[in-house]
């Protein structure tokens, strides 16, 4: 019998398992690289692989770690939250790969130093949605199914 506690085991595993999947495969065969905030949120996907996988390991505390899974999970979903904001422009970005042009220095100092891949285009969009809108709502739709199958009770049967 599959519990719930296996379906949110394998849901902490499959979601950045694919998540991270779709990335690598956008970039390496899309040609849609990465700038800083797109890593930012790679970096809690990679550990919640990580801490699922533990949760895989025979006498390993299932639940903390798929519980821990799930808070990573839905971290990288707070980051593309952020991420996606400043793409639509609905907050300044914070970091230097949203910078823009000043008025000081001259114009070509300015251009050689301004990142290749800025945070705050889209390089890409579906219905609207950029690939950091899309973490953000498969992330923490995830992050929450997982918590629902761990705390759920299994039916008697």
């Amino acid at each position: 019998m599959v519990t719930n506690v296996t379906k949110a085991r394998a849901l902490a595993l499959l979601i950045p398992a694919g998540l991270l999947a779709g990335a690598w495969g956008s970039q390496l065969i899309g040609h849609l690289y990465p700038c800083e905030m797109c890593h930012w949120q790679r970096w809690p996907h990679y550990a919640a692989l990580v801490i699922a996988l533990l949760a895989f390991v025979p006498r390993s505390p299932v639940r903390l770690l798929v519980a821990l899974a799930a808070i990573a999970i839905a971290v990288s979903g707070a980051i593309g939250v952020a991420h996606a904001g400043v793409e639509y422009h609905w907050w300044n970005g914070f970091t230097p790969c949203t910078t823009t042009f000043s008025g000081s220095g001259s114009l070509i100092d300015q251009m050689m130093k301004a990142p290749i891949i800025r945070c705050d285009v889209a390089q890409w969009k579906l219905f609207g949605i950029s690939l950091a809108g899309f973490n953000a709502i498969i992330s923490l739709s995830g992050a929450l199914a997982v918590f629902y199958f761990l705390f759920k009770r299994d039916r008697a049967g």
